[in-house]
């Protein structure tokens, strides 16, 4: 199993800056893409952002220019930047990982993270 976890999160005003980590654990796995997703009270979760093995990242229109995704292959972690935050990007924040885990494929999710904007 591929285990992750989140950490970063918290409360800002908005305007302000929020760093999200991800890290995954395990053993005899690969992570092909991982990816942020998010999910505000009353709403279904959506994708954030998303990033590939090689560096190829991805973004809901919501968070281009604001939001930065990077991961860390050798260390199996992928982080969020987010900068201007706004009161609507307030939610559980969830990281994602997809690879392959002793041969077949697999899909991790963490617990989710609370951010939260003030206005």
């Amino acid at each position: 199993q591929v285990h992750l976890v989140e950490s970063g999160g918290g409360l800002v005003q908005a305007g302000g800056s929020l760093r999200l980590s991800c890290a995954a654990s395990g053993s005899m796995f690969s992570i092909n893409n991982m990816g942020w997703y998010r999910q505000a009270p009353g709403k279904q979760r959506e994708l954030v952002a998303r990033i590939s093995s090689v560096g190829t990242s991805s973004y809901a229109d919501s968070v281009k220019g604001r939001f930065t995704i990077s991961r860390d292959n050798a260390k199996n972690t992928v982080d969020l930047q987010m900068n201007s935050l706004k009161p609507e990007d307030t939610a559980v924040y969830y990281c994602n990982a997809v690879g392959i885990w002793l041969g077949a494929d697999f899909g991790s999710w963490g617990e989710g993270i609370q951010v939260t904007v003030s206005s």
